[in-house]
């Protein structure tokens, strides 16, 4: 019989977006959406190891939520409105027309990711309300401290209330432009499933990137010609399909070149080689997911570590940082350098980067491979010691930290 505090923690990975995004299309207020659904999982960690779990614990969820909010409302409602108060009650008026796709957490995105708002602060807010990740979660996520974060998405809910931002998903004029920044959500939400960043939740959460892949079908789904969302839905099917060689027994990373390939998913790589190629035969210039798909292709279509194609590797990355000369994209170019120059080369590439990713784990845990390919154990041990610090994922940190104390 399933554990009732356990009961809850799948609820919160698996319902809260369902149920944030069922108080907003009713009260249209995200601060009660949010607030009303974390008291309803607060209730029921009080509730349901004595109570039992309910049949349905979503819907047991989600009507406990609007209660919490209805009673909320009520106590900030300085007047004595029974009209009010019935409405509240029984909300038998009809929903207004939400757009092209009825589902209510695609709709909450959109409203998250409203062009109103900051980059940044979409990016946070959907993590929060869509993803249910933690304020400390989405504060690694985006190298910041945690009260800056909670000021950002703080500052961004107020501002979907003052400027009457409307929860729906855009009309099919209006998605193309729109689909980039959703996108890019998407992105942020599947890769914090891929490598979770927070110390206490697991290494790899497959409920994040299953929301993911979901929701970008679904994009896709509006927008079949779109490019960029064909090549995200690639790029996440081909990362994914290399889940079930990611994390050993003992809990700890298996990078890519020590991954099991025969335990990689066949159905969705073929499926992300399929979306590959459509790209590639539309003969359209691609864009950044395009590219990064094809990466992966190449990485999921060598039999061994040893019969990587690196120079189309490298090709690709040097594609790519023409379209975005990031640093973490110049970082990861390096590696493919380090295959066909050395690792003598490709540090030189890295060092150049410090600047710009010193507070970047992924900085210190490539220079620290590369450190010691080349032989420079000291200052590997360094590196190491400096992503250890950084890291937040514990498959991550036991793979570092083995790593580590291998040198001499």
């Amino acid at each position: 019989m399933l554990d009732a505090r356990e009961a809850v923690t799948r609820a919160h990975r698996e319902e809260w977006a369902r149920v944030v995004a069922a108080l907003a299309r009713r009260f249209g207020d995200l601060d009660i959406a949010e607030e009303a659904a974390a008291e309803a999982f607060a209730t029921a960690v009080e509730r349901w190891p004595a109570d039992g779990v309910p049949p349905n614990p979503g819907a047991w969820l989600t009507t406990t939520a609007q209660r919490k909010a209805i009673d909320r409302i009520r106590r900030e409602n300085k007047r004595d409105d029974k009209q009010q108060e019935a409405r509240l009650a029984h909300d038998d008026s009809p929903p207004e027309p939400l757009g092209a796709v009825e589902d209510d957490r695609l709709r909450l995105i959109f409203t998250c990711c409203h062009p109103a708002l900051a980059v940044e602060a979409r990016l946070a807010l959907t993590l929060r309300m869509v993803g249910g990740l933690t304020m400390p979660e989405i504060a690694r996520a985006f190298l910041v401290a945690e009260s800056t974060m909670g000021q950002r998405i703080t500052r961004a809910k107020a501002k979907i209330k003052a400027a009457g931002i409307p929860y729906r998903v855009p009309s099919p004029e209006d998605l193309p432009e729109r689909v980039s920044g959703v996108l890019a959500v998407l992105f942020l939400v599947f890769n914090e499933g891929y490598l979770a960043t927070g110390p206490d939740t697991d290494p790899v959460r497959q409920d994040l990137t299953a929301e993911a892949i979901r929701l970008t079908r679904v994009i896709r789904g509006l927008l079949p010609d779109d490019g960029e969302a064909a090549g995200l839905l690639a790029l996440m099917l081909l990362i994914e399909a290399r889940r079930p060689a990611r994390v050993s027994a003992a809990g700890e990373l298996i990078p890519l070149a020590e991954q099991d390939r025969a335990a990689w998913d066949a159905t969705l790589i073929a499926e992300g080689h399929r979306l590959v190629r459509e790209r590639l035969a539309a003969g359209v210039a691609p864009g950044r997911y395009q590219i990064l798909a094809a990466i992966n292709a190449v990485h999921t279509s060598a039999r061994t570590i040893g019969d990587t194609d690196w120079s189309q590797v490298l090709a690709l990355y040097d594609q790519l940082v023409r379209l975005d000369p990031s640093p973490t994209i110049a970082l990861n170019r390096a590696i493919a350098v380090a295959e066909l120059d050395g690792p003598e080369v490709a540090l030189a590439a890295v060092d150049e980067l410090e600047d710009s990713l010193a507070g970047y784990h992924a900085f210190h845990t490539t220079r620290a491979e590369l450190l010691r390919r080349a032989g420079r154990n000291p200052q590997a041990r360094t590196a190491y010691d400096r992503a250890i610090a950084l890291a937040g994922n514990t498959a991550e940190t036991a793979y570092l930290t083995r790593r580590r104390d291998e040198l001499t």
